[in-house]
């Protein structure tokens, strides 16, 4: 099998990374295909520079900060790829990569994320963010979003099978495409997330900082709380972060490896506000054995076990209702008064549900048992 990995864009690492990762560990010989990428993400994921192929958005000067304002372009861009020598083509798709152009012959399987979220789901809350209400540039941006529909809708056509990192999001594409999609819940890398011994006096959040994982919120509901934060991550809203932060909130920039680890594991709770389709970090801290502080919706109900006082043996986080201030101080001091009670064997093996040698496994046997399947109706 002749194989081509394509990838939206390889900037800052992330989920959807560490299922890629897993992808050129399966398949070592398999060129990778992104719109734009950083040298030094490619190198962090053991890509060497000439399996990578970008495409011509990477010359646009400054593109790796500023990707996001050339949505309109990155249906024609993904499109120009040639993919046509490879007998398989396995994309990883939150965005576009999912539309690139194959030929009757060749598979196409793809791992989606989610459906495009400012296409889709947060369309309306994009516009806000960005002050696109009214005006002119209101409507060019709503028209942009709306062929971005158009276009993804169509373009879920060209594949042969999706796969899901969730039951959400297979909802979710089925609601968006109308296409069925086998679930294969991503990796969590044991080896580096262990349980550590004691626990010290902060709690954690570690996210990407942009706007839909809600770090603004977060960090707003720890200044009136007055307890210790931690916050990992880097991102477009990272100056807006450190502006609202009060004392009690340190940041620490990126940090991965045994290093984040260590910081999980030694918090006292992980922090969670975001509607997330999947969330790895959540399991990361599980396997910790770090409770989960969570916003109740999304693909979080498939991997957090809310506790109920009666389930100690299970649980390995709380839930919160809303993405409101009050929601969030509400469950973080229920947790307070429920902490020593979290055991942590419970986080672990919850965690252990969800291992990279399981995932390894679902997705070689899915690619060899469809392609198997593929070549016998040509």
């Amino acid at each position: 099998m002749k194989i081509a990995l394509v990838h939206d864009w390889l900037i800052n690492p992330g989920g959807a990374e560490k299922c890629l990762e897993v992808f050129h560990e399966l398949y070592p010989a398999a060129p990778l295909y992104t719109l734009l990428y950083s040298a030094k993400t490619a190198e962090t994921l053991n890509f060497e520079p000439e399996k990578v192929t970008a495409s011509h958005l990477q010359k646009r000067p400054g593109i790796l900060k500023n990707y996001r304002k050339y949505l309109a372009l990155l249906p024609f861009a993904i499109e120009q790829f040639d993919l046509s020598e490879f007998d398989i083509i396995l994309s990883s798709s939150h965005c576009v990569a999912k539309g690139v152009l194959s030929k009757g012959e060749q598979l196409h399987i793809c791992y989606c994320h989610t459906p495009v979220r400012y296409a889709w789901d947060l369309t309306h809350e994009y516009l806000r963010e960005n002050s696109l209400e009214k005006g002119f540039k209101s409507l060019l941006a709503r028209i942009v979003l709306h062929y971005i529909r158009l276009w993804d809708l169509h373009s879920a056509n060209r594949v042969d099978y999706f796969i899901a990192n969730s039951q959400y999001t297979a909802r979710k594409i089925w609601r968006t495409y109308r296409r069925r999609a086998e679930v294969i819940y991503p990796p969590v890398n044991l080896q580096f997330f262990q349980p550590r011994q004691a626990k010290k006096d902060y709690f954690i959040f570690v996210s990407r900082l942009v706007a839909y994982k809600k770090a603004e919120l977060v960090i707003k509901a720890f200044n009136e709380l007055g307890l210790p934060l931690v916050v990992v991550g880097e991102g477009p809203q990272e100056k807006r972060c450190h502006r609202i932060a009060g004392n009690n909130v340190s940041f620490l920039g990126y940090k991965a490896g045994p290093e984040l680890a260590e910081l999980m594991g030694n918090a006292r709770a992980l922090v969670f506000a975001a509607e997330e389709d999947f969330g790895i970090v959540p399991l990361e801290a599980q396997a910790c054995g770090t409770p989960v502080i969570a916003y109740g919706r999304g693909g979080l109900r498939e991997t957090v076990i809310p506790a109920d006082e009666s389930n100690w043996d299970k649980a390995t986080g709380i839930f919160f209702g809303e993405q409101s201030i009050a929601a969030l101080t509400g469950a973080v001091e229920k947790f307070v008064k429920w902490e020593k009670n979290f055991q942590v064997q419970a986080m672990v093996n919850n965690a252990q549900r969800f291992s990279r040698e399981r995932f390894c496994h679902e997705i070689s046997s899915f690619v060899q048992e469809k392609y198997r399947i593929f070549k016998s109706e040509l």
